[in-house]
């Protein structure tokens, strides 16, 4: 039966470290600002959005949401992220995502700062993320945080093979860079992986890390017995509950360790924000804590 790998302890974690961060810089006149810009009504965008802002407000953090209707034209969020780029105030901006077609987001994250870009979707910090450039840089913060949960439980990643299910810039590719870099071979598969080879490939797998949103994707018959499972999607089902992309009754009697879905890798998305949100304004500052 695998342990449980509990993403809310470990989350808490991280926020007792931020809160101190925070209290350091406050005794210095400095207080982290962090800037969440929302386009439109998505209900999922909107919780998510009031969840980092009474995070933010806990940890000592000055959070801001700026809202934009649905209709707004590209030019007028472009216009907010150059006067937050400007703003000393702000040492971090995140644009929420989805948003409407009118908008491109791509765009719009190039647009922002690199050194207040505390998604790490900024060309420039996702290419010194692939290129493994030394130095201080913000990375993605699910990928950060489940790096996170894997130090915290004593993972071993260094010539261990691992398999990643879902090449999103929000968490497969990112991911990709920070495990390729602890010396793991990865595999990246995607919904053009053919259904055997993906099976082949996590039964040889040492951590497998699914991020797809297909409920039910990973079976505990494809997994490699001892293996780490580490499952970062979510979705609700008709009947109301949340689910992951691995089948968790079969996994964990596989796996060696699994993070439940709710309570595992989402916890820590949030977190890691506000660890990135102090990170930046440390930087900003020109500070040491």
């Amino acid at each position: 039966m695998a342990n449980i790998i509990n993403g809310k302890e470990i989350a808490q974690q991280v926020r007792n470290e931020v809160t101190n961060q925070v209290q350091q810089l406050a005794d210095q006149g400095i207080i982290p600002g962090l800037a969440v810009i929302i386009v439109g009504d998505d209900p999922a965008s909107q919780i998510y959005v009031r969840n980092k802002e009474k995070a933010a407000a806990k940890a000592g953090i000055n959070g801001q949401t700026i809202s934009f209707p649905a209709d707004v034209v590209e030019e007028d969020v472009l216009n907010k992220i150059q006067e937050l780029n400007q703003d000393d105030t702000i040492d971090a901006i995140l644009l929420q995502s989805p948003v409407p077609k009118q908008i491109d987001e791509q765009k719009m994250q190039s647009a922002i700062d690199p050194s207040k870009d505390v998604d790490g979707f900024n060309p420039l910090n996702i290419g010194k993320l692939f290129a493994n450039r030394a130095g201080y840089y913000p990375i993605a913060n699910t990928p950060k945080g489940i790096m996170r949960l894997l130090a915290e439980t004593q993972v071993e990643l260094s010539g261990k093979f691992i398999v990643i299910l879902g090449r999103s810039i929000l968490v497969g590719r990112p991911l990709f860079a920070l495990l390729e870099a602890q010396n793991a071979t990865v595999a990246l598969l995607h919904r053009y992986t053919p259904d055997e080879l993906r099976h082949n490939l996590l039964q040889q797998a040492d951590v497998v890390i699914a991020a797809t949103g297909v409920p039910g994707l990973v079976q505990g018959v494809d997994l490699k017995a001892g293996a780490v499972v580490i499952d970062v999607g979510i979705t609700r089902l008709p009947d109301g509950h949340l689910t992951g992309d691995v089948d968790f009754t079969t996994a964990q009697e596989v796996a060696s360790a699994i993070t439940p879905v709710p309570g595992g890798v989402g916890p820590m998305t949030i977190a890691t924000l506000l660890q990135t949100t102090v990170e930046l304004a440390v930087q900003h500052h020109q500070m040491e804590l």
